[in-house]
C-alpha cells in the first residue's frame, strides 16, 4: 500500500513540475494571459484563455526541457505553495506579535507589524524552497498523452494527461 501511495505522490509532484514548466512557456508566449493550474496523479488542469494547440506545444516542450535537465522550469514564483507559505508565516507573525495581554496595545501593533514585514520578506524564498518538495523535475518516465479543452470562453480550461 505504501508503494502505491509513494507512486501517487511521485506522479503528482512530477505533474506539478510539468504544470509549472508549461505555465512558464505559455506565459512567455502570452504575457498578458492569467494562468493557473492544479496537478494530480494523472496530469494537471490548466486555467487560462489559451488555444488548445498552444497548450499542446507548451506541454510537449515543457516535458522535453525538463527531461533535458532544465529543472528550474519546475519552480514558479506564483505557485500555491508560495501563497500557502505566505499565509502560514503571516499568521504565525500575527499571533506571536499580538501575544501578551499585559503588553501595551501600541507595543503589540509595532511587534506585529515588524514580524509581518519579516514574514512577507521571507515567504517568497521559503516558498520557492518548499517547492523542491512539492515538485519533481525528474520526469524521464512520463510522456504526454492528451490535451483536452474542457471549457471555452473567458473561463477556458484544459486537461493535460500524462502516461508512464
Amino acid at each position: 500500500m505504501l508503494s502505491s501511495l509513494d507512486s501517487l505522490l511521485r506522479r503528482t509532484r512530477q505533474h506539478h513540475a510539468l504544470e509549472h514548466a508549461t505555465i512558464h512557456l505559455l506565459a512567455a508566449a502570452h504575457p498578458y494571459v492569467s494562468l493557473a493550474g492544479l496537478s494530480d496523479p494523472l496530469g494537471f488542469t490548466l486555467y487560462g484563455n489559451v488555444a488548445t494547440e498552444a497548450v499542446w506545444r507548451a506541454a510537449r516542450e515543457a516535458l522535453l526541457r525538463l527531461q533535458a535537465g532544465e529543472a528550474a522550469l519546475a519552480l514558479h514564483p506564483n505557485c500555491g505553495t508560495n501563497l500557502a507559505t505566505s499565509v502560514v508565516l503571516a499568521t504565525a507573525a500575527a499571533l506571536v506579535g499580538s501575544a501578551g495581554r499585559q503588553r501595551r496595545l501600541l507595543d503589540r501593533i509595532a511587534s506585529t507589524g515588524l514580524l509581518m514585514m519579516a514574514a512577507i520578506f521571507l515567504a517568497g524564498p521559503v516558498g520557492m524552497r518548499l517547492q523542491q518538495y512539492t515538485t519533481l523535475a525528474d520526469v524521464g518516465d512520463r510522456w504526454l498523452v492528451n490535451v483536452q479543452q474542457l471549457s471555452s470562453g473567458r473561463g477556458q480550461t484544459h486537461r493535460i494527461t500524462f502516461g508512464q
